[in-house]
């Protein structure tokens, strides 16, 4: 996909909209990202169409032979594209040359890993191990003399996965908490690469 101020004619129009397409069939996206240019407004946009898509993604840094490097080169390059993608902390980033090859392969296995991650199952009682664990570690917050009680949670699905928890109230289970949540289930199974979903549930819920 090109920068939108470059697309000019229709055959320019319509690959945009297949490229957005292909994104919607895929289960893993490679954002690339040009290493001379920098991170472009257009690859902010590319990537948070592929997070709400719930697609597994990885970051795809080319061109990284043609940039001048010292020691510290690659890990300001990665604080950049942390910064710029935060709401994508958990995708992968490479450095790549598509005209030399180098680390291809290396890219190639990176795909076939969160893959696996975007596909993975965990049994519910590892599950709730993670989330005794966690709730002792870190009290769930209170409202008006209200505390959250996070009973159990279950794996409802995966392509991404999605974990569904059972508490006695979803206003009282603030952004904060399900971060935090996230992190330990992270932290304990990997799940590298992919976006997970949570489906939160009231104790005696029957919604669907």
């Amino acid at each position: 996909m090109r920068k939108r101020k470059k697309i000019d004619e229709i055959i320019e129009r319509y690959s945009v909209v297949r490229s957005l397409a292909a994104i919607e069939r895929s289960d893993v996206c490679v954002i690339m990202i040009d290493a001379c240019e920098g991170i472009a407004e257009q690859d902010t946009k590319i990537a948070g169409y592929a997070h709400e898509q719930g697609k597994a993604c990885i970051f795809a840094v080319n061109k990284w032979d043609a940039v001048e490097k010292d020691t510290k080169t690659m890990n300001e390059f990665k604080m950049r594209v942390r910064e710029e993608f935060a709401f994508m902390s958990y995708a992968s980033i490479v450095f790549i040359s598509a005209k030399t090859g180098s680390r291809v392969d290396s890219l190639l296995s990176e795909i076939k890993n969160v893959y696996a991650q975007y596909n993975k199952r965990i049994t519910t009682g590892m599950l709730n191990d993670v989330l005794n664990e966690a709730v002792a570690k870190q009290q769930p917050p209170s409202d008006k003399g209200r505390r959250l009680k996070l009973y159990y949670g279950t794996q409802a699905g995966v392509c991404p996965p999605s974990f569904v928890l059972f508490t006695n109230s979803r206003e009282l289970f603030r952004y904060s908490y399900l971060r935090f949540i996230e992190n330990q289930i992270r932290d304990a199974f990997g799940f590298e690469g992919t976006p997970i979903k949570f489906i939160l549930r009231e104790k005696n819920d029957r919604d669907n």
